[in-house]
């Protein structure tokens, strides 16, 4: 389970301790294309899921996306040419600087994404449940909640393929087959 888990991106993975409906989906398959456009919702509703996103405090997840693009790009770059390694380098911190801002895009379509999945009221009734108390401990509890949940998930995973094994092992037996 710990080798499934490392294998899946860090984005699906933050979005899923960030938003914990999401981790219970399966990450949609990756497309060549650009996702189709969402409905267009109203600027009401947008408004809300923006105010959401921003009590969740979404941009913690998508803040460094462009950074580090820019670095996952560059040293992909400098393995395939390894003598335009210091140009590179250089060359990283000009695109950075050019890119720099473009992450609020994600913010954009996230917003548009909910306001799309998601009534203007009920937007407007879960804006007022996350200023609540309630609301509010969810926000904060909520990560630490997930955090120990996949721990235990992660363990009782590797427990139970030792039980899995073990099964394994008992039906060979019976077919005289030791492994």
């Amino acid at each position: 389970m710990k080798s499934v888990l490392k294998l899946l991106p860090a984005a699906t993975l933050v979005v899923g301790l960030a938003f914990p409906a999401v981790a219970q989906q399966p990450a949609p398959a990756p497309k060549a294309a650009a996702a189709p456009a969402q409905p267009k919702a109203s600027p009401a509703a947008v408004a809300a899921a923006r105010e959401i996103l921003q009590i969740k405090n979404a941009t913690a997840m998508y803040q460094g996306a462009v950074p580090g693009l820019v670095e996952k790009t560059k040293i992909a770059l400098i393995q395939q040419n390894l003598n335009y390694q210091k140009d590179l380098n250089e060359v990283a911190q000009v695109v950075a600087q050019q890119l720099n801002g473009r992450q609020n895009e994600i913010g954009d379509g996230m917003a548009q994404i909910y306001a799309s999945e998601f009534t203007e009221q009920e937007l407007k009734d879960l804006v007022v449940f996350y200023k609540s108390p309630l609301g509010r401990k969810l926000i904060d509890a909520e990560p630490r909640a997930i955090g120990l949940s996949m721990a235990f998930m992660n363990s009782w995973a590797q427990n139970f393929s030792e039980t899995v094994m073990g099964n394994f092992r008992a039906e060979m037996r019976k077919r005289g087959k030791e492994i």
